[in-house]
């Protein structure tokens, strides 16, 4: 090739490629995504329900069933479970968020899952486990045996292996597939799909997060929304990610990437209908909804990460008699369960530009994360709350509707205060983070 022909065509790489070093994507943070389907083994027992419905008439203490002891082994599947990971990583820190098809997590189960990541050489990231709540899926996989035998089955195994080895392995696959990659996002008005349990004013928002590649190409969408997983009801056999499963699956067809549901303040929130037909029938409201959010979806401003936990000291556990059984008790009245619960819990917040959420480790009563959303949105255009996150400690409401009997009350643990304390430390968190403060060392004190 002739020297001339050799100096244009360097020349016209140059013009092409640009500068050397110049950022394509200087807006961009790194992102990645993974979709992998939970494996669950057959006979695994149903979590969700310890009504009669969904009991074993006798425990199986002669091994009939190979995974269940007290709840009654799943027969098949309504739809495929799945664990979705999103790996976000700007300015040398790393968020691994999951979401995945279960009822709930304990402490136990998100520790062992950072410590395999850790073995199998990912990157150390903030670790955020959000199950779905779906009432219908797999149980045998927590340590707790209070929760083990209220709703998700004693201990097994080979089924927490299982599910252990899928978040794994999710997380795995989104951070290899991380990427330059912008976020946007988008609240919207939610669709008439629940009613409150405490006959009170819902959150009327759909939050989502839009990723996208540097190319605005989709990476992951993740939804937030607060409705319990029990449209199928107990009389249910078949492995499902309930409502909130069929909705993601109507936004993966969609949008072609996975979509991480994280319910929200979800203590008092039913769905609105139950059965199969309204399964289908709410879960594409939700989609629906969830679309028009990632279309109105505005870019995030200076995609920068800021992360930061905090740990609040609670009070020794208790069941309230008098609210379990309709008022016919004095209030004096409790079970302790002292040793059985944590007498912790550990918070943690992300900012991301102008959007945050922040993780709550239970069912957290509707009043209770509205207040947690405006605190915070004196210093964040969109607010997250992560309920259900890397921890499962019950219920938890406001103190005047402690004092009121019901199923809510019934299982709201730590008492009247915890939490509103708790939420106060959520919401004082996620502003710090939000103004790029560190959040006190202490514990906060929400054991008084």
């Amino acid at each position: 090739m002739r020297r001339p022909l050799r100096l244009a065509l360097a020349l016209l790489v140059v013009l092409v490629a640009g500068p050397a070093g110049a950022q394509p994507c200087p807006e961009c943070l790194q992102a990645g995504a993974a979709r992998v389907t939970l494996r669950v083994p057959a006979g695994a027992p149903l979590a969700g329900y310890g009504a009669l419905a969904r009991r074993l008439l006798v425990p199986d203490v002669l091994g009939r069933h190979p995974h269940a002891f007290w709840l009654e082994p799943s027969v098949g599947e309504r739809d495929p479970l799945a664990a979705r990971a999103l790996v976000l990583e700007s300015a040398g820190r790393r968020v691994a968020w999951v979401a995945a098809d279960l009822l709930a997590v304990d402490g136990t189960f998100v520790a062992d899952v950072g410590r395999r990541l850790a073995d199998a050489g990912v990157a150390p990231a903030v670790l955020i486990v959000s199950p779905s709540h779906t009432h219908s899926g797999p149980g045998g996989y927590v340590d707790s045996a209070v929760l083990g035998w209220l709703a998700l089955d004693r201990v097994d195994l080979v089924v927490r292996e299982a599910l252990l080895e899928s978040v794994v392995t999710a997380v795995r696959q989104a951070d290899a597939n991380r990427r330059p990659a912008r976020v946007a996002a988008a609240s919207v008005a939610a669709p008439n799909v629940a009613k409150s349990r405490l006959d009170q004013a819902l959150d009327p928002a759909l939050s989502l997060l839009k990723v996208t590649d540097a190319d605005h190409q989709p990476v992951a969408v993740v939804w937030n929304y607060a409705i319990h997983g029990t449209t199928l009801g107990p009389r249910n056999r078949r492995l499902s990610g309930d409502v909130m499963g069929e909705a993601s699956r109507r936004l993966e067809r969609a949008l072609g990437v996975p979509a991480l549901f994280v319910n929200g303040a979800v203590g008092d929130v039913s769905p609105a209908r139950h059965g199969e037909r309204a399964t289908a029938d709410l879960g594409a409201a939700l989609a629906a909804a969830a679309q028009a959010a990632w279309a109105q979806a505005v870019p995030v401003a200076r995609p920068t990460l800021r992360v930061d936990t905090r740990t609040a000291a609670l009070p020794s556990p208790w069941l309230p008699a008098r609210n379990c059984l309709r008022g016919w008790a004095p209030a004096a009245l409790t079970l302790p369960l002292g040793g059985v619960l944590p007498r912790e819990a550990t918070l943690t917040a992300v900012a991301l530009g102008d959007v945050g959420w922040v993780t709550f480790p239970g069912e957290l009563q509707t009043a209770l994360g509205q207040g947690i959303k405006r605190a915070a949105g004196a210093h964040l255009r969109h607010v997250l709350v992560a309920g259900l996150s890397n921890d499962y400690l019950g219920y938890f409401t406001t103190a005047d509707d402690y004092t009121r009997p019901s199923y809510v009350s019934c299982t709201t643990l730590y008492g009247p205060h915890a939490g509103a304390c708790l939420a106060d430390v959520a919401a004082d968190l996620l502003g710090a983070v939000a103004r790029g403060e560190r959040a006190p060392a202490e514990p906060a004190a929400c054991d008084r």
